[in-house]
């Protein structure tokens, strides 16, 4: 008889829920002092990325609707991080960039996202920290069909 528990309860989803839960919790903890939440650090990384990107082409890239965009901006800009210029090429767009200030705060976040997912991540070894982020990189590549798409309809 095992000790563990049974197969019917080795379930990944639960567990993934969890620590990204206390990732969440954890990673806002340590944007809020540098005046960030995690929306905001994901387009400062896109905008990183991309070296100038139309504000059209950053709400495709965020999946997110262009009015979001253009509050999500509003507030980079008033703190300095981005800025929005008319495009040489299509003076009907916007391209947005990062400032210096914008590139220093991200570098900024990052590192304390670094010490939250070290906190997170705690028990395990370096190499075991690698090895999770190989296995979920290739989980989120791609994804087995559900039960219900497995199953051959009945005749």
């Amino acid at each position: 008889m095992s000790a563990g528990p049974a197969e019917s309860e080795r379930r990944s989803g639960p567990l993934l829920q969890h620590l990204a839960r206390r990732m969440l919790l954890r990673s806002e903890s340590a944007l809020t002092p540098l005046g960030l939440r995690p929306r905001h650090l994901v387009a400062l990384t896109v905008l990183r990325d991309s070296d100038g990107i139309s504000q059209q082409g950053l709400a495709g890239t965020l999946q997110i609707d262009g009015t979001n965009v253009v509050g999500l901006l509003n507030d980079l800009e008033a703190a300095g991080l981005v800025e929005r210029r008319r495009s040489p090429a299509d003076r009907r767009r916007h391209v947005v960039s990062l400032t210096a200030a914008g590139t220093k705060r991200l570098g900024q976040a990052e590192c304390a996202l670094a010490d939250a997912e070290a906190d997170v991540l705690g028990a395990l070894s370096p190499d075991e920290r690698d090895q999770l982020y190989d296995l979920l990189r290739r989980a989120s590549q791609g994804c087995a069909p559900s039960c219900a798409e497995a199953v051959p309809p009945p005749c």
